[in-house]
């Protein structure tokens, strides 16, 4: 893989529940509306899942992501293609935090601030 490898961890605090923030993060309905401009594979089920394979793609760069682990308060996703890594979300009652970490020639930070804006924003309209 070529680019250098970054890390960012960032964390949020929000008026969501825990059980609205397990929904965002986990339901792919939900994460279709919030992640854009990314867009998500087809054919995905309702909720991710341990093992689960998809891609995501933001302009012309795709990450394969796949859910190592999923337990009621986090996740965390393997990715590969355009990021060498992982991504690990966790939350509670009125906070979410992301990790990620990864070797890419995107500038992870950004993009990272970024999708937690666009949940944020979500978060507030739910």
């Amino acid at each position: 893989m070529f680019g250098t490898y970054q890390h960012s961890q960032l964390r949020l605090e929000t008026n969501a529940s825990a059980q609205q923030l397990a929904a965002a993060l986990t339901q792919t309905d939900q994460l279709r509306q919030w992640l854009w401009p990314q867009r998500l594979s087809q054919g995905l089920p309702q909720h991710l899942t341990p093992g689960l394979q998809f891609t995501s793609w933001t302009g012309p760069v795709a990450v394969q992501h796949q859910v190592e682990q999923l337990v009621p308060n986090g996740i965390r996703l393997t990715l590969s293609q355009g990021i060498d890594g992982f991504h690990e979300w966790s939350w509670g009652h009125g906070w979410v935090q992301s990790r990620l970490e990864g070797i890419t020639l995107l500038p992870l930070n950004l993009g990272q601030t970024f999708t937690l804006l666009r949940l944020q924003a979500f978060l507030r309209q739910s």
